[in-house]
């Protein structure tokens, strides 16, 4: 099996597991969650790298100070992703949180058109059209806008965006996404543990000790999908990303006990046309392009 099909698989995976691991600490609040994984992750990436000695690129941003604001803007997108995913599954809304995944796919293709000035073929303006025909019968279904899948798509959209420019890997930018806002979440864990009688202050170490999961779990999917990326043409990893949402649809459904009644499902589908197109229309110019070395340089 190609190395790089492993790595996407395990990265996205993992993402689709997401929803059990959130059960699990479904007792702490989603701020403090949120809180916990910014120092985690940071005191686990920095870790990483340093037993890489994998440093030397930070000189560079401390000597440049503008070139950190748009690390400061991905970091707050993530804090904005994780806080609205963690509430979806803490108020059993996987499903919806699911649907955020599965649209993502089409909110890069919006964000191509409007910030990149990218002209659509006309395979992905019918791709848009049949999303947006999927979220407005899911409005029109659930009486109220999917804000919960709207948030996830387009804040992850919008970080990749800014990413896609930026000048670091994933674990490099993570690092130094978490390093930014460090000074920000310390103080604010602090105070929420004293105020809120958080998790440090409980004694429950078993829960203590799973929140500290968030560090690895927060890299270890970054790390392994930027080797699958090396490895793999991009129709091809577009392709194994919808195992993520695909989990978290069925966890949502068959775990959580979610509604998932016929009228909901045609929204899927409109979606998942959408879908359909664009990742056909990826693997025919991906063909048409010729194949992509599958070794990581």
């Amino acid at each position: 099996m190609n190395p790089g099909l492993v790595y996407a698989t395990a990265a996205f995976g993992l993402w689709g597991l997401f929803p059990l691991y959130f059960l699990l600490i479904a007792t702490v609040p989603a701020v403090e969650v949120v809180l916990q994984r910014s120092i985690w992750s940071l005191l686990f990436i920095a870790a990483v790298l340093a037993w890489q000695k994998r440093w030397s690129w930070l000189a560079g941003f401390i000597a440049e100070p503008r070139r950190l604001l748009p690390f400061v803007f991905t970091g707050l997108l993530l804090v904005v992703n994780t806080l609205t995913y963690v509430y979806a599954v803490q108020t059993h809304q996987v499903v919806e949180a699911s649907l955020g995944y599965f649209i993502n796919p089409l909110v890069n293709v919006l964000l191509g058109v409007l910030v990149l000035r990218e002209r659509l073929t006309a395979v992905k303006w019918v791709a848009v059209a049949l999303a947006f025909t999927g979220v407005v019968w899911l409005t029109w279904q659930l009486g109220r806008l999917p804000w919960i899948a709207l948030v996830l798509a387009g804040s992850f959209g919008l970080y990749g965006l800014v990413r896609k420019t930026a000048s670091l890997g994933a674990l490099e930018g993570l690092a130094l996404e978490t390093l930014l806002l460090a000074p920000l979440a310390l103080p604010l864990l602090l105070w929420w543990t004293l105020t809120h009688n958080g998790v440090w202050l409980q004694g429950d170490l078993g829960l203590a000790a799973t929140l500290a999961l968030l560090g690895p779990l927060s890299a270890l999917p970054l790390i392994w999908f930027s080797a699958a990326a090396r490895r793999l043409p991009l129709a091809t990893l577009g392709l194994v990303q919808y195992i993520s949402p695909t989990m978290q649809l069925l966890l949502g459904v068959w775990l959580f006990n979610e509604p998932f009644s016929g009228s909901r499902l045609i929204g899927f589908v409109f979606i998942w046309a959408g879908l359909a197109l664009v990742s056909a229309d990826a693997l025919r110019q991906s063909f048409r392009g010729g194949p992509r070395a599958t070794s990581a340089s």
